[in-house]
């Protein structure tokens, strides 16, 4: 991988790594997920749910619509809502219970336009169903009454306007009275608008008598219709419905919060957990990896896999550093129990071809414990033992974990294999481990990166610069053989001598082109100018005041010869190649 450029923006959150960060932190998020699932089915044992009836009532409007949206429904389930409603219905049962308390014990719900569902909870289902059949009663009545007095306020306007139109033709009769009593003094024009008034006026009497009628058979539909359509009966108790109803809204608000909390982790803490991460900010290509120790169960039929991997890990590194004489250590990160069985795997390794040993300078001594429990024969010796002997490959198990002796770490061997847990350091101490290994002059051969996340693809290689996955074998080219020029001269020889062959055989022969004489560039320098005479001693010449024509033409300096033939007249070995040309033809022809 290629260390991106620098113009470039890093995003402000990366998908990839907040997704494997989250699903690194599985345990939390399915912890508090499990905790909601207990929480929830432990509300419903400790806090069941309280008695309740319920009853359905219809409901008849006297402005029913066919496109009706439900307007009405939701102004009935307001009114349900009431102090009004809530007095009323407390006092048919003859309750001391507040209206305000009572009203927090019952809902309404408009499940058509025309039918609502009134649900109430007491302490009994003999006191649920007798509250519902009183709240359900007391809203019928209130809801005709209502109705009622609405008709009967539209029929009293509509009587009074009737009155008024009655009263206006009774006038207008009395005028046409006096008018026709005239005789042949009446005017015909007053009697015919006369007649058009009272005509109308008869028109509108008959038609408030009717529309009166219809305002008063209008109530009569509403207080017959409006009832109750299902009887108030108490829910049944269904323990495992509510048990399960309450784990799962339990289950989904655990997940979520588990799920948040391991999302602003993974973005706060800045804990690399990928391959090109860790590889990125220490400076090292990740050579192998290997998966965490096993927990629970899933470690009886994993554990000979674990095992196998760690080994093929160990072969890998010991091909690695077998070549090489300058001893080479394992520090840990966050895997101080790896790194130990890494270790006696490696020098086992090593023991098959010369005596090995492990130099133990783990905080818990990891390695010498794990040699007893696997009575390895591999000597493991401490911090203070005497130094390894000169045929011995010792291998050195230390921890860059906070805390750490920086200055010690040179005593464990040149060079370095670190083995981190993914996930374990942020990204400053990464750099800090970096930076001090590059201070005590240790180079990283690799990263042995443990718990990684099994759907990681990107690569954990660095090609660019010094810094790859063996940066530090640099040092090792000055142990190679190099074959100097004078221990093979004979055979430089023999080459150049095959080279000129080769060429003469290929190559025309150079005979018949003349060689070109070298031209010397013209003189850089003057020559010195003779010394002025002294003073005194110069005579003017006569001729200086003559005009100007007595002088002679200046004439350009002659031109420096050059090698190309155009500058020339006739090339100066014209001659000596016209005979060697003869002589090449004469001998052709012959």
């Amino acid at each position: 991988m290629t260390t991106p450029p620098e113009n470039q923006a890093a995003p402000l959150v990366d998908l990839h790594r907040l997704f494997v960060a989250i699903r690194r932190r599985k345990r939390l998020w399915l912890a508090t997920a499990l905790l909601g699932l207990i929480a929830g089915a432990a509300v419903a044992v400790v806090l069941p749910a309280a008695p309740t009836a319920v009853t359905k009532v219809i409901v008849v409007h006297q402005d029913d619509s066919p496109t009706d949206s439900g307007t009405l429904m939701r102004t009935d389930v307001a009114v349900l809502s009431t102090t009004q409603i809530a007095e009323g219905a407390l006092k048919k049962l003859g309750s001391t219970e507040s209206p305000e308390d009572f009203m927090k014990n019952y809902a309404g719900l408009g499940l058509t336009n025309n039918v609502m569902q009134i649900t109430v909870k007491a302490k009994s289902d003999a006191e649920a169903v007798a509250k519902a059949k009183a709240l359900a009663d007391t809203f019928i009545a209130d809801h005709v009454q209502r109705s009622q007095a609405a008709a009967a306020a539209q029929s009293k306007a509509i009587l009074d306007q009737r009155k008024n139109a009655q009263d206006e033709l009774t006038k207008v009769d009395a005028q046409i009275a006096d008018e026709t009593g005239k005789g042949r003094n009446a005017n015909a024009s007053t009697l015919e608008g006369l007649y058009g008034r009272r005509a109308a006026l008869a028109s509108q009497v008959s038609d408030f008598d009717s529309r009166a009628q219809q305002a008063g058979i209008g109530s009569p539909q509403v207080a017959a219709g409006t009832q109750i359509v299902d009887a108030p009966r108490a829910l049944p108790k269904t323990f495992l419905k509510t048990t399960a109803t309450n784990g799962g809204i339990g289950f989904a608000l655990g997940l979520a919060l588990g799920l948040a909390i391991a999302a602003v982790g993974a973005v706060s803490r800045d804990r690399p957990v990928l391959r090109r991460e860790i590889s990125t900010h220490l400076g090292a290509s990740v050579l192998a990896q290997l998966p965490s120790k096993r927990r629970g169960p899933a470690r009886l039929w994993q554990r000979s896999r674990a095992v196998s991997e760690r080994r093929r890990v160990a072969t890998t590194l010991v091909r690695a550093i077998k070549k090489d004489r300058p001893g080479v250590s394992l520090l840990e990160l966050g895997a101080p129990k790896v790194a130990a069985a890494l270790a006696l795997d490696i020098a086992t390794e090593l023991a098959t071809d010369g005596k090995a040993s492990i130099l133990d300078d783990l905080p818990g001594e990891d390695v010498r414990k794990l040699a007893a429990e696997t009575q390895s024969e591999v000597t493991v010796v401490g911090a203070g033992d005497p130094d390894a002997e000169p045929d011995e490959r010792r291998v050195g198990v230390g921890t860059v974990s906070p805390g750490t002796a920086w200055t010690d770490l040179e005593h464990l061997g040149q060079e370095a294999v670190l083995v981190v847990k993914a996930g374990h350091a942020n990204t400053l101490w990464l750099h800090t481990v970096a930076r001090q290994l590059a201070d005590q002059q240790i180079p990283i051969v690799g990263v042995v990166l443990v718990d990684p996340d099994p759907r990681d693809k990107s690569d954990g290689t660095l090609w660019d610069g010094l810094h790859t996955a063996l940066r530090g074998r640099a040092k090792s080219t000055q142990h190679v053989h190099r074959v100097s020029v004078t221990e093979n001269d004979d055979r430089i020889d023999e080459l150049a001598a095959r080279i000129a062959e080769r060429v003469a055989v290929v190559e025309p022969p150079t005979r018949r082109i003349a060689p070109v004489r070298p031209v010397l560039p013209p003189p850089l320098a003057k020559p010195p100018a003779p010394p002025l005479p002294e003073p005194g001693k110069v005579s003017v010449p006569d001729h200086l005041d003559a005009p100007t024509k007595k002088f002679a033409p200046v004439k350009p300096p002659p031109r420096p010869p050059t090698p190309f033939k155009r500058d020339h007249g006739e090339p100066t070995h014209k001659g000596e190649l016209n005979a060697e040309l003869e002589s090449e033809k004469s001998a052709e022809v012959s």
